[in-house]
C-alpha cells in the first residue's frame, strides 16, 4: 500500500468520485436528449437506440481493458488516459455533423468511461489502509445510483436553457479539472505481479455482444421468422452462436479470465447473474421513457425529463427501505417485491391508455423495483455465495451482466418500438414486453434460497475462512 497523509488520501478520493460521477451521468443524461437528438438527425427508433447501446458496449469492453492497462501502465496514467478519451469523445458528440461521428464519439466516451470506475477501485486499494476501503468504495459505487438521481433533473435544466449540445460540452471542464487534479494527486502504482490479459476472452465477448446488439436492433416483429433468416440478421447472429462456445473454451484456459467459470457451480450465482441482467433490462428501459412521453403528451423533450422525477424520488427512497427489508426477511423476498414492482409497472404502462395519473403510478411502481434490485440485494448475494478469494470476481460478474442487460434492452427497445411503427404504440409495446420478461424473472427468484438458508450459507463461509 502506498501511505499518504489522510488530508491528501480525502482530496484524492474526491478526485476520483468526480470522475466516476461524470462518467456514469452520461449513462443517465442521454435518455431525455433521444428525442431531441433523434429530430436533429431525423433518425428512427432503431437507429436512436444506438445512441445508448453503442455507450454501453464499448463501456463495457473498456471495464476489464482499462483495469489491466493500469497493471502495467500504472494507476495515474491510465486514469488520465481514460478521462482524456471520455473528454474527446463528449467533444464529437457535441460537435457532431453527422449521425455516424455521433456515434463515434459516443464509442470512445464509452471506452473511457468503462476505464474510470475501475481504475479508481484499484486507487483505492492501492492508497486506502484495509479498514477505509470499505466505506470508500462504497461512497464511489454510490456514485451510479446518484447519477440516476441527479441525472434526468440535470439533463432538464441543460435542455430547458441550453440545448442538447450542452449535455456533452459541460464534460469538457469537468474533465480538465479531473486531470490536472489527477496528475496532481494521483501515485502511479501497479501491482508487482501482472496477470497475462485475457485478449481472447475479451474480444470474442466484445465481437459477441456487438453481434447479438445488432441482430436484435434488426429484427421485425411484425415478420419475425423472416426477419430471422435475412441477410440483414442471420449473419450477426451466426457470428453470435459461434463465438459463444469459442468464448467459454477461452475463458476455462485463461489465467485471469474475463469471467471466472468455477462461479457458476453455484445455482445461487445463476440465478442472481439472470436478475443483474434484467436489472439492467429495466435501467435500458427507462432511458426511453421521455421518447413516449414526447410522443404520448406531446411535451418538450425537457418537460419529459422532468417527468421522471417520480420514478427518481421512488429510486431514493427505496434503496434504504430495501436495505433494511434485506436484512429482516432475506434477499428472496426483496428480489421478489422488487421484480413484482417493475413488472406491475411496465404492463400499466404497456397495456392501458395513459394518462398523467398512469404514468406516475407506473414511474413510481418502476423505480421503487429498480432501487430493490440495483442496490445492495444482488451485491448481497454475490458477497454470500462467493469465496473470499474469488468475491471481487463475483462483482465483477454481477456488473458484466447489468451492462449486457442494458446492451440488450437498449437494443431490443429500439427494435420492438419501430417494428410497430413508433410513436406512442411502438415504445408501449416494448415497454409490455420488458415488463413479461421481468415477470419472467420474479418467477425465476422463486429458486432464490430462503432466509435461512442464506444466513446459514453465509456463516459457513467466513467459517471457512
Amino acid at each position: 500500500m502506498v501511505e499518504i497523509d489522510p488530508q491528501k488520501r480525502k482530496r484524492l478520493l474526491l478526485v476520483l468520485f468526480i470522475g466516476v460521477l461524470m462518467g456514469a451521468l452520461d449513462i443517465a443524461i442521454v435518455g431525455p436528449a433521444l428525442p431531441t437528438i433523434r429530430r436533429a438527425f431525423a433518425l428512427d427508433e432503431r437507429s436512436a437506440a444506438w445512441i445508448f447501446t453503442i455507450y454501453v458496449l464499448f463501456n463495457l469492453v473498456g471495464t476489464p481493458l482499462m483495469a489491466k492497462l493500469s497493471d502495467a501502465f500504472g494507476r495515474r496514467s491510465v486514469y488520465v488516459a481514460d478521462v482524456v478519451l471520455f473528454a474527446v469523445g463528449s467533444l464529437m458528440v457535441a460537435l457532431s455533423p453527422t449521425f455516424s461521428v455521433l456515434l463515434a464519439g459516443r464509442a470512445i466516451q464509452g471506452l473511457g468511461a468503462g476505464g474510470i470506475f475501475p481504475v479508481a477501485s484499484a486507487v483505492i486499494g492501492d492508497t486506502f489502509p484495509p479498514e477505509k476501503r470499505g466505506s470508500a468504495l462504497g461512497l464511489i459505487g454510490a456514485v451510479f445510483g446518484m447519477a440516476f438521481l441527479v441525472g434526468p433533473i440535470l439533463a432538464g435544466v441543460v435542455l430547458h436553457f441550453l440545448g442538447w449540445h450542452w449535455l456533452f460540452l459541460i464534460n469538457l471542464p469537468i474533465a480538465g479539472l479531473v486531470i490536472a487534479m489527477s496528475l496532481r494527486l494521483l501515485p502511479s502504482t501497479r501491482p508487482p505481479v501482472r496477470q497475462p490479459f485475457d485478449w481472447q476472452g475479451m474480444v470474442a465477448l466484445g465481437v459477441m455482444l456487438a453481434s447479438l446488439a445488432l441482430a436484435i436492433n434488426r429484427l421485425d416483429t411484425n415478420h419475425l421468422w423472416a426477419s430471422l433468416l435475412s441477410r440483414d440478421v442471420a449473419p450477426f447472429v451466426v457470428i453470435a452462436l459461434v463465438l459463444l462456445p469459442l468464448f467459454l473454451v477461452f475463458e476455462m484456459k485463461a489465467v485471469d479470465p474475463v469471467i471466472h467459470l468455477t462461479l457458476f457451480t453455484s445455482r445461487q450465482v445463476v440465478l442472481v447473474s439472470l436478475l443483474a441482467f434484467g436489472a439492467g433490462l429495466g435501467e435500458a428501459a427507462i432511458v426511453f421513457v421521455p421518447e413516449l412521453l414526447v410522443a404520448a403528451f406531446g411535451v418538450p423533450s425537457a418537460r419529459a425529463s422532468f417527468m421522471l422525477l417520480p420514478a427518481v424520488v421512488a429510486m431514493a427512497v427505496g434503496a434504504p427501505l430495501f436495505g433494511r427489508m434485506l436484512d429482516r426477511f432475506g434477499s428472496k423476498r426483496v428480489v421478489q417485491v422488487a421484480t413484482a414492482l417493475v413488472t406491475g409497472g411496465m404492463i400499466i404502462v404497456g397495456v392501458l391508455d395513459i394518462t398523467l395519473a398512469l404514468f406516475y403510478t407506473s414511474a413510481v411502481l418502476v423505480g421503487l423495483g429498480l432501487s430493490g434490485l440495483l442496490g445492495a440485494t444482488l451485491r448481497y448475494i454475490m458477497l454470500n455465495e462467493a469465496p473470499r478469494t474469488e468475491r471481487a470476481a463475483a462483482q465483477g460478474v454481477l456488473t458484466l451482466f447489468t451492462s449486457v442487460g442494458q446492451l440488450i434492452g437498449g437494443a431490443m427497445v429500439g427494435a420492438l418500438a419501430a417494428s410497430m411503427g413508433g410513436g406512442m404504440q411502438g415504445y408501449q409495446f416494448a415497454f409490455l414486453i420488458v415488463g413479461i420478461a421481468m415477470a419472467v424473472l420474479w418467477a425465476t427468484s422463486l429458486a432464490l434460497k430462503g432466509h435461512q438458508e442464506e444466513l446459514a450459507t453465509a456463516r459457513m463461509r467466513e467459517v471457512a475462512y
